[in-house]
């Protein structure tokens, strides 16, 4: 399960033997209404899974989503990657979003008309961000990216399975390394490491289940 507005492009990176493993993307659905709860949410994401006892992996807001998916199927393993198992985890500016309602101010209609605004992006480095960024980030629905805003700030988890192997990157800024417990670190790994440390993750999961 890819990030937050993100494809299943992000995962194009990751080495892992097809022989061993057979791999499914999992998608973005458009959500019902802004007040469909995640659990919800998670119920429907369901009925594109097939295989029984499956391996979940979700990225930054989709390894919340594979969390909230855990709850309804049998899974021989959950990992996340650049994400959080519980609610403390948050970092406190998302706790400060929650109880002023700031995140609904957040410009989702930047995103969601990317091509529009991407004219204003100047010079070589930016301009390259914007390449990356159109690539990766292709879910744009308004609708989704409210909706999807609102339940990572509000997601309330204060427990979680021992079934969960947790990937983070000690640089990671999003979600930094000092309120993350019980992981295996990854060095220099950013939020995007899913991309620029895809080798190492790869092996990680692996050997997370071969062992």
């Amino acid at each position: 399960m890819p990030g937050l507005a993100a494809g299943p492009e992000i995962f194009e990176n990751l080495e892992l033997d097809k022989e061993k493993y057979e791999l499914h993307y999992l998608k973005w659905l458009l959500p019902l209404a802004h007040e469909e709860s995640i659990s919800n949410y998670a119920m429907r994401l369901c009925e594109e899974i097939k295989s029984e006892n499956p391996v979940l992996i979700g990225v930054s807001f989709g390894g919340i989503m594979v969390q909230e998916i855990s709850k309804f199927i049998d899974t021989k393993k959950v990992i996340i990657i650049s994400s959080v198992k519980k609610k403390n985890e948050l970092p406190k500016k998302f706790h400060f979003a929650k109880f002023t309602k700031a995140y609904k101010l957040f410009p989702t209609k930047v995103v969601s008309n990317f091509e529009d605004y991407a004219q204003y992006f100047l010079g070589k480095s930016l301009k390259k961000r914007a390449k990356v960024y159109k690539k990766y980030l292709s879910v744009r629905s308004k609708t989704y990216l409210n909706w999807s805003i609102s339940k990572v700030i509000n997601w309330d988890q204060d427990k979680y399975s021992e079934n969960i192997v947790h990937i983070h990157g000690t640089k990671d800024h999003v979600f930094p390394l000092n309120n993350i417990s019980n992981c295996i670190e990854i060095k220099n790994g950013t939020h995007i490491m899913i991309l620029t440390k895809a080798k190492k993750i790869s092996k990680i999961i692996d050997d997370v289940l071969t062992c």
